[in-house]
């Protein structure tokens, strides 16, 4: 290993030592769910190497937190498959457990603990990671590392909290260059493998904890249905772990990237990477992204341009398709990720800008047309169309098309009694059926519909105020949705709400 992690990417959880005498380095995988392109993991193999002990990867899934489905329940054991299956090919010890009821992997991290040289994890702002980590920190006897393997900027390089996209792309613009160079492996296992990969665990551990089942883990939907999971959000039609992740992102690269500039608007075409679950779960990097991009166009960091002025495009020095594309991949997504690392209430009404606030507050009461209740529109029971099929896309695929999903928001806040409840309904139908939800990407699409990282918009309108103002008869006019409708339009979502 040529390179250390950098010093930025790393947070010390708590002040414990470091036990040389300890059997492995344990890599708990909560977020950065991969075996490549993963500073975490390369953390792991670091201190392996220090201390001359193999890496254990302890991949665990809970249930028993909310929204808790079998939909994300088979996308994070796909993942695992693909993790287990390049462990043991490289030789690399992996723990697999899922949880058989809420609370039964209770005190398996802190027995591994006893055993380790130290424990490296994943540092990531969402969701209730922190809070597990943080409370893990406390209990065991040994030191625990947060990696940051988010994104291409380091969580901890920017120390405000950017208020738009532009402001953000211009921080990127002046601070990223440095850090693309700053990469990592994207093999470790080999790395990893050097070190060995037998790790004799004491048959009270194994029996405590079983670890999962290979049945589970490739595909069986019985077990999957035992499972303490929410049964009526069914497994979405797309596979999760890396191997699918790396085989959708070298089709878009080859296929869909050269037409991502002029039609990614557009529902009939969708040219979206549609990246973001693995993102999401970590089955994807955004530096493997970056590296498949950056061949084909035969890029380096040293191509991109010393202006700083904040613009969208010119910055990468790459095609107009490639530069649209890393502004979605990079500014916007990481715009979220600087949010919610710094503000401790990213998922409250509270965190919008004060503008904000102040204009849906004074429009709160404003008479609404129409009223639905939050299963209304899980079931896509409203009076229109377009809302209707944006909402069955989310129920059966877990993915609403980029542009449609603003729109989605935008109606959710006008057919709801007022801007908190808006909040409640956005949330709740995101986080329960989207791939992509409970991430900070996420919450910024969501807290986009108030007004987060926007400005005041005229003329001021009832319901809205200042907030920017969408249609579905303005978005029929400027895009081509009769195909969307055909797709989405017609069977409804209601059957699979039955108990």
């Amino acid at each position: 290993m040529s390179k250390s992690v950098p010093a930025l990417r790393i947070d010390a959880k708590n002040d414990r030592p470091i036990r040389a005498r300890g059997e492995f380095v344990l890599y708990w995988m909560i977020a950065s769910r991969r075996t490549s392109w993963n500073f975490a993991l390369d953390r792991a193999v670091e201190l392996g190497r220090q201390h001359e002990k193999p890496v254990l990867v302890l991949e665990a899934l809970r249930c028993g937190h909310r929204w808790n489905s079998a939909r994300f329940h088979r996308f994070a054991l796909d993942g695992m498959r693909a993790n287990r299956d390049a462990c043991a090919a490289a030789g690399v010890a992996y723990y697999p457990y899922v949880e058989p009821e809420a609370g039964a992997g209770s005190g398996l991290l802190e027995a591994l603990a006893e055993r380790a040289v130290a424990i490296v994890t994943d540092d990531y702002p969402c969701f209730f990671l922190p809070r597990m980590v943080e409370s893990a920190a406390r209990r065991v006897s040994v030191r625990i590392e947060a990696v940051d393997a988010n994104g291409l900027l380091p969580m901890r390089a920017c120390d405000v909290t950017q208020p738009t996209a532009y402001a953000f792309r211009r921080f990127l613009q002046k601070n990223l260059r440095p850090h693309l160079a700053e990469q990592p492996h994207a093999s470790p296992l080999g790395l990893a493998a050097k070190l060995g990969g037998a790790v004799d665990l004491p048959a009270t551990i194994s029996k405590r904890w079983p670890r999962a089942s290979d049945a589970l883990i490739d595909g069986d939907d019985h077990l999957l249905a035992a499972l303490p999971v929410d049964l009526t959000v069914p497994v979405a039609p797309k596979t999760g772990g890396s191997v699918a992740a790396t085989l959708s992102l070298r089709e878009f690269v080859r296929h869909k990237l050269p037409r991502y500039a002029e039609e990614r608007s557009e529902p009939s075409q969708d040219v979206a990477s549609g990246f973001s679950p693995w993102l999401h779960f970590g089955h994807l990097s955004v530096h493997a992204v970056l590296a498949e991009v950056a061949r084909l166009e035969n890029w380096t960091p040293e191509s991109t341009a010393q202006t700083t002025s904040g613009k969208k495009d010119g910055w990468w020095n790459l095609s107009p398709s490639s530069e649209a594309f890393l502004d979605e991949l990079v500014t916007w997504r990481e715009l979220g990720f600087n949010f919610c690392s710094r503000v401790a209430n990213y998922d409250r009404y509270e965190s919008l800008p004060a503008w904000a606030r102040k204009t849906l507050d004074e429009h709160a009461t404003d008479p609404r047309e129409h009223h639905y209740s939050l299963e209304e529109f899980a079931r896509s029971e409203t009076h229109d169309p377009l809302w209707n099929a944006a909402q069955r896309q989310l129920v059966r695929e877990g993915r609403i098309h980029n542009y449609l999903r603003m729109l989605w928001g935008k109606k959710i806040l006008e057919w709801t009694p007022n801007p908190r409840a808006a909040l409640d309904v956005l949330i709740e139908l995101n986080n329960r059926f989207a791939l992509d939800g409970r991430d900070p990407n996420s919450y910024s699409g969501i807290f986009w519909t108030l007004g987060r990282y926007d400005r005041p918009w005229g003329p001021v309108r009832p319901i809205f105020g200042t907030i920017r103002y969408m249609t579905s008869a303005n978005t029929a006019r400027k895009m081509d949705v009769k195909p969307y409708l055909a797709r989405y339009g017609a069977t409804p979502a209601r059957t699979l709400f039955t108990p």
